[in-house]
């Protein structure tokens, strides 16, 4: 997204617990992104799919119904997705636009440990049918999935309810959906995720509430840890709390909280590698 993103997500892996990341392809600070995974190897990377709010991999003129002559996307999530189910032709432009976008990732000659969305983009079916039939092409395999249990969440905070509740119940019904697809695709996930109900605000004090509380199996925690800068500005929400996230991950008692339980670190590029 920016240059101080990449900075703030380079800083919580060094110095935190942060152990992936995943590209814009065509975000404003794609390059420096890039050197900055390159001279990492131990940040694991997968792909930030972008189908709205951003720029596109492909040529507009191949994709009209996605992009406008500039090539960028609408900005509204859920306009776009009801466009993405019914408009005539979309579904080639689809898988047009994911294709170019994971060509320019493999391109980068980084390990490609999973793929997750852009405003949660992913999880559209149209999207999701595409990505099961070309994981194989491009060596995918593992996806996010968006399944943040809400009760955890209310027992938190339960400031915002209303939009917590659409979350659930949406996010919900997308993972029972793809669920058998990735199954049938060989694709792993985690089997909970934390921080889409209290995006923008996965503090000190959040991390340590879920620490506590963890249940067994792979758990993946994510947020928006940045250093700002105005191109962070322009596209994140003004109350995020970037920088209170950047050092969240960094605090020295959320490392012993997690020494303490027992917590092992793993990344996407772990879950995803073949038994055996």
């Amino acid at each position: 997204m920016s240059a101080g993103v990449n900075a703030g997500i380079l800083r919580a892996h060094r110095d935190g617990v942060l152990t992936e990341t995943s590209l814009m392809v065509n975000g404003a600070a794609f390059d420096d992104a890039v050197a900055r995974a390159q001279a990492t190897p131990s940040l694991s990377v997968g792909l930030h799919l972008m189908l709205v709010q951003g720029h596109c991999s492909a040529p507009p003129r191949e994709i009209p119904i996605l992009v406008d002559a500039d090539g960028r996307f609408g900005n509204a999530p859920i306009w776009a997705g009801m466009r993405y189910f019914f408009t005539p032709g979309v579904r080639q432009q689809l898988r047009r636009e994911i294709t170019a976008q994971l060509d320019k990732f493999v391109a980068t000659g980084l390990p490609l440990s999973h793929v997750d969305g852009h405003v949660t983009i992913h999880m559209h079916p149209v999207v999701i049918d595409i990505l099961c039939d070309v994981a194989a092409r491009y060596g995918v395999r593992a996806v996010r999935l968006p399944r943040d249990p809400l009760g955890a969440a209310l027992a938190w905070d339960r400031r915002q309810a209303a939009r917590k509740l659409f979350e659930a119940a949406a996010f919900g019904s997308l993972a029972r959906w793809a669920l058998p697809r990735l199954q049938r695709a060989g694709l792993r996930h985690p089997d909970r995720l934390y921080g889409m109900h209290q995006t923008g605000h996965v503090t000190e004090a959040y991390l340590l509430h879920l620490i506590a509380a963890l249940p067994p199996g792979v758990s993946e925690v994510y947020g928006h840890p940045a250093e700002l800068d105005a191109e962070a500005r322009r596209w994140r929400p003004a109350d995020y709390a970037s920088d209170a996230e950047l050092a969240a991950l960094c605090s020295p008692r959320v490392r012993a909280a997690l020494a303490a339980a027992g917590i092992e670190l793993i990344s996407y590029r772990a879950l995803g590698a073949p038994e055996g």
